[in-house]
């Protein structure tokens, strides 16, 4: 019989770790509502007590979660943060305390300054703080593949006793390798199931090395009946086990690993695009699974063998992850019906007759404009109309431009409003760019630093839509801004803004 394997998602608090990641509330759920349509059995939204806005992001998408899922948050084995766990989860369905604390030896001496059986007591104390608040406690044992192993299963076998009902093991620096790190967890079961069968046993690992999924998929056959991953293998310095690459592993090679997973596979690759939409950080084309070339063949023999069967190249479809093998091309003479079938394909709402009509004459100009819209536009014009309401929130808008380059004085103009106020200003720059974010900044009034400029076509022919993406630091903290035009300055100008609209809503946020 397939094992049922639970899948956690940790894009909104491991993945969200990544400089130029931070989202913002609104962001985070429209994300979360993503992962429900994913259907990953737990989300964890994030980490409460690191700050406000963070807080209320993990509490909003607790309150909206609903049946099916469950929802948990991060806390050092420390009260004040289980407490705020506690708070910002209590209203979800489903509730889970994730705790953490290290067990190698370099994290109990350099990190923690006490002796292990320090250490493991405030795990146990901890473990039996958040048992009083809600029956299920996931505990980690932090750096666990790098830790001497009776240490590591003493301090498990003393937070099982005191409570914990998962058991998590992070490779947390992406130290293991597979058949070590699958040793290591069929051990651990073993010890586990004698325990106490009920505990579940799961893992959690990084890709320091590019082992990640490997290990992830090695702890399965070794036993593990929990993972926790991310989307694109967002995360950390080189990123978390891909929850994609995971999933469809064990869907193309059941019949080896016998285990199974609910994630509606189909929903894979919309829920990629939306990650790299919020976050502006694209996946690799070779990415497995969701890269833009995962599905293609330029290779004359590959093509020819795939004419005569797709299997001959294929071990899986497009179609099994959401894509589509070919794509239907779109023009100014469509009409409604086409392009409402065409979004609807791509997973979204249009049953509200006003808000398809006023995207529908959105694609209108842009079909005017590019003459063909393929898929990819459509998703990026659907996303960004689907943006919060800005007047509302006293967000800046670019109401007009004007840039002249040349080798002497590029010079912007740029009039911006904000609410129901408008300003305008002009200046000079080393560049057109250059010039136009120099009189953007005097206008907003706020000191930002541009870190990252990054400009890509999103589709063919010369009418191609073209995506900016920058990052900007200001007081210490980067945030990202994206937008999309056919116009390039245009678009450039509206991510500068959208940038600057992170760190109004941030600020906003943490008052």
């Amino acid at each position: 019989m397939s094992r049922k394997i639970i899948v956690l998602d940790t894009t909104l608090r491991d993945g969200e770790q990544v400089p130029g990641a931070k989202l913002n509330v609104h962001q985070k759920i429209e994300f979360a509502q993503q992962l429900k349509r994913l259907n990953v059995d737990i989300i964890e939204a994030g980490f409460p007590a690191s700050s406000i806005g963070d807080f209320q992001s993990v509490q909003e998408i607790a309150r909206i979660a609903g049946d099916g899922v469950s929802v948990t948050a991060l806390a050092r084995a420390v009260k004040s943060d289980i407490e705020a766990v506690y708070e910002s989860i209590k209203l979800a369905q489903n509730p889970l305390i994730h705790i953490v604390l290290g067990t190698s030896n370099i994290h109990v001496e350099k990190k923690f300054n006490r002796s292990k059986d320090a250490v493991m007591q405030m795990g146990v104390d901890a473990v039996k703080y958040a048992k009083r608040l809600l029956p299920d406690v996931q505990y980690s044992t932090e750096d666990a593949s790098r830790s001497d192993f009776e240490y590591l299963w003493s301090t498990i076998e003393a937070v099982v006793k005191a409570g914990a009902t998962i058991i998590n093991v992070p490779d947390t620096v992406g130290f293991a390798v597979p058949d070590e790190f699958g040793d290591l967890i069929r051990r651990i079961n073993e010890r586990l199931k004698n325990l106490n069968d009920k505990v579940i046993l799961s893992v959690h690992c990084h890709n320091d090395l590019g082992l990640a999924t490997a290990n992830t998929l090695s702890a399965i056959k070794n036993g593990a009946e929990k993972v926790e991953c991310t989307i694109n293998g967002l995360g950390e310095r080189a990123g978390n086990t891909a929850l994609e690459e995971v999933v469809m592993g064990l869907k193309v090679r059941e019949a080896h690993f016998n285990c199974h997973t609910d994630v509606q596979t189909k929903e894979l690759l919309r829920t990629s695009k939306l990650l790299t939409h919020l976050t502006g950080l694209d996946v690799q084309v070779n990415k497995a699974i969701t890269g833009e070339n995962a599905f293609a063949h330029s290779s004359g023999i590959h093509q020819d063998g795939l004419l005569k069967d797709k299997q001959v190249y294929e071990i899986m479809s497009p179609e099994d992850v959401g894509g589509e093998s070919m794509e239907l091309i779109l023009t100014a003479r469509s009409g409604r019906h086409a392009f409402k079938n065409t979004v609807e394909k791509m997973g979204f709402d249009t049953t509200d007759a006003e808000h398809f009509e006023a995207l529908f004459q959105k694609f209108i100009t842009l079909a005017d404009a590019k003459k063909e819209v393929y898929d990819h536009d459509v998703f990026y014009l659907v996303t960004n109309h689907r943006t919060i309401d800005r007047s509302s929130m006293q967000l800046y808008e670019l109401e007009s431009f004007q840039v002249i380059t040349n080798d002497l004085y590029p010079t912007a103009t740029v009039k911006l409003r904000k609410g129901t106020e408008s300003v305008k200003g002009s200046a000079i720059g080393d560049g057109p760019i250059d010039a136009l974010y120099t009189v953007i900044k005097s206008l907003v009034g706020l000191d930002v630093q541009l870190k990252d400029y990054k400009i890509n076509s999103l589709s063919r022919g010369k009418e191609a839509i073209g995506r900016v993406s920058i990052r900007i630091e200001h007081q210490g903290k980067v945030y990202s801004g994206r937008a999309m035009d056919t116009d390039i300055i245009k678009a450039s100008s509206n991510a500068f803004l959208n940038g600057i609209n992170a760190i109004v809503l941030d600020t906003s946020n943490d008052n």
